[in-house]
């Protein structure tokens, strides 16, 4: 009982949060009785059906173009030895954690209508699936090296001395276990790229929309909150259903305590020639925009005058205040959330609530029913906590799964 009671105090101030800041926004901008009606008009409209269909695709396209190169990419880092190994480990998630702006700039100066290397792309399909690759394969490779570091040494030693060969030894003995976790990569690429906003608004532009750029501009310009409400029930119901299947799968990927097979230098062809594969393809989907954006900097001239602006600097400033605020919040409800996650299986299928949810409606049903907190530092550091705290509850997790059982025993 008292165990029962600790873990409920842990969880109430995340049940509070996250009614305050996303079940209240959320119930205002979905209580528009008008809406009802409107299902059958919205699915039967052929423009809303291809918005639908398009989006759908290009989260699963994503899906299968991340976890093609996302594995061997993975392999390679988890297997082969190499001069900047430890680097390149470190910089996977630099693209992730980019500014969706800035990103999206980055695409552009490379395929864009002024593109540098190609301008072929300009108002297609592939910059939207580009910029998607971009962001979302480092959360796959994450995954797939994660997954191969839980593969236990004697078993992959076992095999090679039965006389099972690098193909042989994945297939029977690493993608068993890699299954799980590549499962899990594969539910948050498809919610974040199903719920995506900033990259279709920028890259998509008006003929590849998203069902979530078609929520914006229905509430930003058109004002018609009945059509909105329609699509963001859509929006909902398959963001959760992927959230609860990323929980479900993570707990149960085996993060057991194992002697993991340390990193060996390449020594066949093969192993090179996979080295150099995923080298190559993160250089060309990871690291080429963030170049284009620091060439084009350097070819910037007297707009560099502008750092020294006061109002960059009133920026960089807020910039900080705000950035603190979330990292000392994330943390604090990271911990919070996680510790309580243990314990509740409900409350880890909430850990990625704030993804599950349209964040254009939440922002709008923010200013609906909060007022006279916009434009506020507590209200915006609370935002911004808000959408850096899941990432903090999953690494804790992660760590308190991998875990050995006699130690929380003890």
């Amino acid at each position: 009982m008292r165990r029962f009671a600790f873990s409920f105090l842990l969880a109430l101030p995340i049940l509070a949060f996250l009614g305050v800041l996303v079940v209240a926004p959320l119930a205002a901008m979905l209580g528009y009785q008008d809406a009802a009606p409107l299902w059958g008009e919205m699915l039967g409209d052929a423009y809303y059906q291809r918005r639908i269909v398009w989006t759908v695709f290009q989260a699963a396209a994503t899906v299968v173009l991340t976890t093609v190169l996302g594995v061997p990419i993975a392999w390679a880092l988890a297997r082969l030895q190499f001069a900047g190994r430890a680097l390149v480990l470190r910089l996977l998630m630099l693209p992730f954690i980019l500014p969706t702006l800035v990103a999206g700039m980055g695409v552009l100066a490379l395929f864009g209508e002024r593109g540098a290397l190609w301008r072929g792309w300009a108002d297609t399909a592939a910059l939207l699936l580009y910029g998607n690759v971009f962001f979302n394969l480092p959360v796959m490779i994450r995954a797939a090296y994660q997954g191969l570091a839980s593969v236990p040494a004697n078993r992959l030693a076992a095999a090679q001395t039965l006389g099972a060969n690098a193909w042989q030894r994945f297939w029977r003995v690493e993608l068993p276990v890699l299954k799980a976790w590549l499962a899990g990569g594969a539910c948050l690429v498809f919610l974040y790229c199903f719920s995506g906003f900033g990259l279709a608004l920028l890259l998509g532009g008006q003929r590849f929309a998203t069902v979530e750029v078609e929520v914006y501009q229905l509430i930003a310009y058109e004002l018609d909150m009945a059509h909105a409400a329609v699509l963001v029930w859509l929006v909902l119901g398959v963001t959760a259903l992927a959230g609860l299947l990323y929980a479900w799968i993570s707990r149960r990927a085996d993060a057991a305590e194992v002697r993991i097979r340390q990193p060996e230098k390449p020594k066949t062809w093969a192993e090179h020639a996979l080295l150099a594969f995923a080298l190559f393809t993160l250089a060309v989907c990871c690291a080429l925009p963030l170049l284009a954006i620091a060439f084009q900097a350097a070819q910037a001239g007297a707009a560099w005058r502008v750092l020294w602006d006061g109002d960059t600097l009133a920026a960089l400033w807020n910039t900080a205040r705000f950035s603190g605020g979330a990292v000392l919040g994330a943390a604090v409800l990271g911990a919070l959330h996680a510790a309580a996650a243990r314990q509740w299986a409900a409350i880890r299928a909430l850990t990625f609530l704030p993804f599950m949810v349209s964040p254009v409606c939440l922002s709008f049903g923010v200013l609906l029913l909060y007022p006279s907190w916009s434009a506020s530092l507590p209200m915006l550091i609370a935002l911004y906590a808000l959408l850096a705290y899941p990432f903090v509850t999953k690494d804790i997790l992660s760590a308190w799964d991998a875990l050995p059982a006699n130690y929380i025993a003890a």
